[in-house]
């Protein structure tokens, strides 16, 4: 298959990037500096200069494709509103060049919230109150189904750990060295799930390609006088198929988390409040596991990577 691939110098897509290419599909990657462009061409991927800002760049090279991955956002958290208003334009726009096409279209979305206190499955809705607002993103991408689009929401776990991770586990990190102490929050029960990088690469890479086969084989065995009926089962189909569960552990405790930095850092850990931990604090605080077993039986997907304590163990956090 021919994939593009937004975000394809991120965190995420540079991995994913790699892993389609080593299993034999083209790869073409949304450039939006000369940086970005650098380091997917020395990938081996094709280059596509654009951002989220350049529809008509995402609308060709969502046609020039025979799937999607859009892994690009914008993380600004000091006006959110204008980055899910700039990916909300990206998937609508990416839907509108796939219509009718049956081809996959994947966006990444997140497990944190989802069911609070509860272990969250691939069948669950997300509740607007508690969920991340980047839920209206995959709500609007799981209705393209009915436009002849195959969406894939992969939620991923928030911890996607490895690395040159740039994300929660070095913001946690920090806040420990200035406070002195590895704090969790209240008694520490609370549970984040997790996943490595090259895990959920693997996850992407697995749901685009059975998606793909699975309109190719559907499309085969539909006759001429049962088109129309052929293309009502894809979309039921492609809903039922729709959510995957990025998420290799199904939760690790806050207090294990911060045992683990205390001993990377050689600090006390300690029981400490959301305010103490700032932005970051709220999100810490949340007890949100989530399986995978529907995505395993489905795609066969079999996390391989270092748990998470382990790859604090590594060291290379604290470097």
């Amino acid at each position: 298959m021919r994939v593009f691939v937004t975000g394809a110098s991120g965190w995420i897509g540079s991995a994913v990037v790699p892993e389609l290419l080593e299993h034999g599909h083209e790869v073409v990657g949304l450039a939006r500096s000369d940086a970005s462009a650098q380091r997917i061409a020395a990938a081996g991927a094709e280059v596509l200069r654009g951002d989220l800002d350049t529809l008509d760049v995402l609308e060709a090279g969502a046609k020039g494709s025979d799937a999607v991955i859009h892994l690009a956002f914008v993380h600004d958290f000091g006006n959110f509103a204008e980055s899910l208003r700039k990916d909300r334009g990206a998937i609508d726009t990416i839907g509108r060049a796939l219509e009718g096409t049956g081809h996959p279209f994947a966006i990444a979305s997140g497990t944190l919230g989802l069911t609070p206190g509860r272990v969250a499955t691939e069948r669950d809705t997300p509740d607007p109150a508690t969920a991340h607002p980047r839920t209206q993103s995959a709500a609007a991408a799981l209705a393209l189904a009915d436009r002849g689009v195959r969406p894939i929401i992969v939620r991923l776990a928030p911890t996607v750990h490895g690395e040159g991770d740039g994300g929660f586990l070095p913001t946690l990190i920090t806040i420990a060295r200035e406070r002195g102490v590895a704090g969790y929050i209240g008694d520490g029960t609370n549970r984040w799930t997790a996943v490595h990088r090259s895990d959920a690469a693997t996850l992407f890479r697995l749901a685009v390609e059975a998606a793909a086969n699975q309109a190719a084989a559907s499309e085969a065995g539909a006759s001429e006088g049962q088109a129309e009926h052929a293309q009502a089962d894809q979309a039921q189909a492609s809903r039922d198929r729709a959510v995957l569960h990025a998420v290799a552990e199904e939760g690790v405790t806050g207090r294990e988390i911060a045992e683990a930095i205390g001993r990377g850092l050689g600090l006390p850990t300690g029981s400490a409040t959301p305010e103490d931990f700032g932005w970051i604090g709220p999100l810490f605080a949340l007890d949100s596991p989530a399986s995978h077993k529907l995505t395993g039986e489905l795609l066969g997907w079999k996390p391989t990577g270092p748990t998470l304590i382990d790859d604090l163990s590594a060291g290379h956090y604290f470097k």
